[in-house]
């Protein structure tokens, strides 16, 4: 990656673990395509008792040469209520790479 990972933490203590399994997850998505310009991680609890969904909200956001922008948000109102933040996160980068797969697939014709 052309520029270190940006991870930022809202409501949700940041603790080596937490790191090294997004950091860890970011590695991986690299295997998947390798010319990664940039990437953002945004990890938040949103609400403490949400109705419904999970209590928080993880976006991705990676660019990838010469002008694509991946997106994934994980938001509460999506999924299972009260799952754990390591199963949002996970959902997340699962659904990124598939986005990485689709976007290298296309640009290799």
């Amino acid at each position: 990656m052309n520029v270190p990972a940006e991870i930022t933490y809202r409501g949700v203590e940041k603790t080596d673990a937490l790191d090294s399994d997004v950091n860890s997850k970011i590695a991986k998505l690299e295997t998947f395509c390798d010319h990664i310009s940039s990437c953002r991680v945004a990890i938040e609890k949103a609400h403490d008792h949400p109705s419904s969904g999970s209590t928080y909200r993880v976006r991705l956001d990676i660019t990838v040469p010469p002008s694509h922008e991946l997106v994934v948000d994980r938001s509460p109102n999506n999924g299972v209520q009260y799952e754990p933040l390591e199963a949002v996160i996970r959902h997340a980068f699962d659904v990124m790479q598939r986005q990485l797969k689709e976007l290298n697939d296309r640009q290799k014709g």
